[in-house]
């Protein structure tokens, strides 16, 4: 079983012209999601109110086949997404984080991120938790910062290099990395990832694909063939889950296999990368976070 950690909301998606739609939304429950539909039997930990929304959310996972744990909030979550000319989008959000006690029975690998990572209350339990299942799980972080939910810089960067030493691989935006540390390169940053302690650092750069740092090196990955984007609302999220789902394909979602991930090839990291990069490719080609069902993604 993988676990999935972190915040369930509903995106309010406004499109330039003035029209809105709703959709299940947030960082990690995308990325169960996209778990899910690949065919992955996967747990999300989050929490949730009794009203519509919650309802809402219940329901888009379990059409997904993602099995819940879920919390209760005086109200569910929610994010207004202000899409621009280009489909790029700005988020208000209106978000609280508390999941309370979360049970966890030694899952293969769990996952987290986003506002769950950093905003208080809940980004305690976070942290205790990764602590208590690194030894039998393997980790996975991405961080998706919003500094307009957790301002201070210096904060959130710290609190974050405590996951980063927990984690196995990491994936970050060129925009997380440019708020973090606003005074170094994406190479430096992403190193001194690496060096404190996960096998693979990704960043992703939008049109322009991402890079992958491992011990056998440094990787560019090039964006698939032209798309044409609708909106980019969960595509960092797909290539999560996308990511997620090649390291499971690989055999490297396993603690037994943490000494081979932590001595990754290039060429492994290449595949990796490729079918994440497909994954994201897939969403932004569609209305909303919307990942990939197993057929469309490795066919």
């Amino acid at each position: 079983m993988l676990l999935v950690l972190g915040e369930s909301l509903v995106d309010v998606v406004e499109r330039p012209d003035g029209t809105r739609n709703e959709h299940a939304g947030g960082s990690p429950m995308n990325v169960a999601v996209g778990l899910g539909r690949a065919g992955l039997d996967v747990t999300l930990a989050t929490a949730l109110g009794d009203d519509a929304h919650g309802e809402l959310i219940r329901w888009h996972l379990s059409e997904s086949r993602v099995k819940v744990q879920a919390s209760p909030a005086d109200h569910t979550s929610s994010a207004l997404a202000r899409l621009d000319d280009h489909g790029s989008a700005t988020y208000t959000f209106d978000v609280a984080w508390d999941p309370g006690r979360i049970e966890a029975a030694k899952p293969l690998a769990v996952h987290t991120g986003s506002i769950a990572a950093a905003l208080a209350p809940g980004a305690a339990e976070v942290e205790e938790l990764l602590g208590r299942l690194h030894p039998t799980s393997i980790v996975t972080l991405d961080p998706n910062v919003r500094p307009s939910m957790t301002p201070d810089r210096d904060v959130v960067t710290n609190h974050l290099e405590r996951l980063v030493a927990l984690a196995d691989v990491v994936k970050a935006s060129d925009e997380d990395l440019a708020w973090l540390y606003p005074d170094d390169t994406l190479d430096v940053a992403a190193e001194r990832w690496l060096a404190a302690g996960p096998s693979l650092v990704v960043v992703t750069r939008g049109r322009d694909g991402s890079l992958a740092w491992a011990r056998s090196g440094r990787i560019e990955v090039a964006p698939p063939a032209s798309v044409d984007v609708v909106d980019s609302v969960g595509a960092g999220d797909a290539y999560m889950s996308g990511l997620i789902v090649a390291l499971h394909r690989e055999g490297l979602l396993d603690v037994t296999a943490r000494p081979r991930l932590r001595d990754i090839e290039a060429a492994t990291v290449r595949s990796l990368t490729d079918l994440a990069s497909r994954s994201a490719a897939i969403v932004v080609a569609r209305a909303g976070a919307e990942p990939p069902w197993r057929a469309e993604l490795l066919g």
